[in-house]
Order: structure tokens, then C-alpha cells, then sequence
């Protein structure tokens, strides 16, 4: 499985990327694995609260090359289908009635911070890089973009939402990605502690508070979200993307780097 899901007898869930070996970069099996989880979560009362986490050194290396490149060498109404389906997992996660708590416990770039984005709550470590890299293959960060700016604000966005550019937990804290940075050593207790509150908040009470900050605050509707497939397909239409992915491939630099 591409992910697991196991739940305390508090009601805690720990829903967890399980691709160790690739760094936890997103497939279309861990994009449908994490959607089929998202909506048995959603539908299960006794669950809480939702700790999102990973195992292996990374926590998200973003989307998996071998599916982009797929995408790429796909028709139109595939890359659509593909794109749709990243969209409506990010919107499964971002809806959720219980809290999502972010255990960012290694790097996160592309869409491992569009995920960090969908928590309500984020923690991450000290040392871990983070980076909204697509521009580098000739992509951009689209379908996790509603979110992302949600949480950073254009302000900051604009900052690394272009360039590429990695940087440092302390950087993701003041973008607002994570919460607070902490060391390793103190995670989990970072964590229980952004936990233990809602163990004594009324269920529902949380879940409509929830949906009305949600409703609230900046509108990620279905306009916004067919925008962003929109443009993430227009991007993998583009010569740009199919250079910048068989450079990767190629080990060789993309034809724009200097």
C-alpha cells in the first residue's frame, strides 16, 4: 500500500505516505490511495483527528517523474483525468470535517507542501528543505496552487512560487507552510500537543467550525479548481515540460538553464 491508516482508541487517526523508497513522491496509485482513505476518514464518526505524516526520510518529493512522464506521453482526455484526479485528492484531504494535524517530519517539495497546505495545522522539522520546484521541469505548481496561496498569501507566494528556489523550515514557518519548526527530537510531542485540545472539543462543533473558516476564507471552488487543471494542462502541453523531463531523465540540463 502507498499508504496506511491506523487509529488510536482516542479516535486519533495517522494516516501516512508509505513510498520510502521514492521518497514518498505522489503516483496514481498513492493519489487514488490517498482519496479512498480521505473518504472512508470523512465517513467514519469515531475518527477525530487526522495526523498526516510520512515514513522514510522525506515527507513528499512531490509528484513521481515516471507518472509525469506518463501524463506526458498520454492524450489530452488522460492528462485530464490525471490532473482532475490529483485536484479531487487535494480536495478530499482539504475538506475533511476533522482536523488534519501536518507532521512534516523531512523535505516537502511541490505537491508535499500542497499537501502541508490541506492540514489545518503543520509541524515540521528543523533541517528539512522545502521548495516549489516545478518551474525547473517546465511545469508549474498548479493544482496544489488554490491551496498554497490559501495558506502563504500572495505576498509570500510570489516569493518562491516561480524560482524554484529551496529553502529552509525556518522560511516555510514565516510563509506560514508550517506552523512552527522543532527539532526531531521534540516532534511527536509537537504534535500530541496540537492533538490534546480537540479530545475535549464537541465533534461537530469542530467540524462546523471548520467548514465555516472554510467558507470564509479564500474561495477554492469548483472555478478555482477547474482553473488550476486548466492550467496544469497547458503547462504539460507545452515544449517546455517534455524538455525539462527528459533533461531529468537525460541526467542533463534542461535547454533554459544557465
Amino acid at each position: 500500500m502507498t499508504v496506511t491508516l491506523t487509529v488510536d482508541k482516542r479516535g486519533v487517526a495517522s494516516l501516512m505516505l508509505n513510498r520510502p523508497d521514492k521518497h514518498n513522491a505522489m503516483s496514481a496509485q498513492m493519489i487514488s490511495d490517498l482519496t479512498d482513505a480521505a473518504q472512508g476518514i470523512a465517513a467514519n464518526a469515531d475518527i477525530r483527528i487526522v495526523v498526516l505524516g510520512a515514513n522514510g526520510p522525506s515527507f513528499c518529493a512531490g509528484g513521481d517523474l515516471n507518472w509525469m512522464r506518463d501524463q506526458m506521453a498520454a492524450d489530452r482526455a488522460t492528462r485530464r483525468a490525471g490532473a482532475t484526479a490529483l485536484a479531487q485528492m487535494l480536495g478530499s484531504l482539504n475538506t475533511l470535517p476533522q482536523p488534519v494535524i501536518g507532521r512534516i517530519h523531512g523535505n516537502a517539495f511541490g505537491g508535499g507542501i500542497g499537501l502541508a497546505c490541506i492540514c489545518d495545522v503543520a509541524i515540521g522539522v528543523t533541517g528539512a528543505k522545502f521548495g516549489l520546484t516545478e518551474t525547473k521541469l517546465g511545469l508549474i505548481p498548479a493544482t496544489i496552487g488554490p491551496y498554497v496561496l490559501a495558506r502563504m498569501g500572495e505576498a509570500y507566494a510570489r516569493r518562491v512560487f516561480m524560482s524554484s528556489r529551496v529553502f529552509d523550515a525556518s522560511e516555510a514557518e514565516i510563509f506560514g507552510i508550517i506552523a512552527k519548526a522543532v527539532t526531531p527530537e521534540t516532534l511527536d510531542a509537537a504534535i500530541e500537543a496540537e492533538v490534546t485540545p480537540y479530545l475535549n472539543c464537541a465533534p461537530n462543533a469542530v467540524a462546523a467550525a471548520k467548514a465555516l473558516a472554510r467558507r470564509l476564507g479564500p474561495k477554492i471552488d469548483d472555478a478555482t479548481v477547474t482553473a488550476s487543471i486548466d492550467a496544469l494542462i497547458t503547462a504539460w502541453d507545452g515544449t517546455e515540460a517534455s524538455q525539462g523531463i527528459a533533461a531529468f531523465f537525460a541526467k542533463q540540463p534542461p535547454p533554459w538553464a544557465k
